[in-house]
């Protein structure tokens, strides 16, 4: 008989095999995927995600009903949230974390050497 994985596992399981990440509790009763000491994004156990994104990708993902308010600061654009219910939700916690994974790696990335 096959386990199912728990949500938390999956998306630890995908979010730690990306190079550079590290993961691990914080002070807060999360779970946070650092690249570089940069958070990416932390877990509340099976059921909650969140995020910091800047304000126009915040923006764009609230359009799109990815992202909704962080519930300690749920007037402000950046700090995000992501409820995870089923296997959908997992996905797109994994896609949302890659998205910051992404954003973060381009920035330690060296700049282009010019021909």
């Amino acid at each position: 008989m096959a386990e199912t994985q728990t949500a938390s596992r999956q998306i630890t399981d995908e979010v730690t095999s990306w190079p550079g990440i590290e993961a691990g509790p914080g002070s807060r009763g999360e779970f946070a995927f650092k690249l570089d000491g940069k958070e990416i994004g932390h877990l509340h156990g099976d059921h909650a995600a969140h995020f910091f994104f800047p304000k126009d990708v915040w923006e764009d993902l609230k359009a799109q009903g990815r992202i909704g308010p962080h519930p300690v600061f749920p007037d402000k654009q950046g700090p995000a949230a992501r409820r995870i219910e089923n296997a959908q939700d997992v996905r797109d916690v994994i896609e949302l974390m890659r998205l910051n994974y992404d954003r973060v790696a381009a920035r330690k990335a060296p700049p282009a050497q010019a021909a």
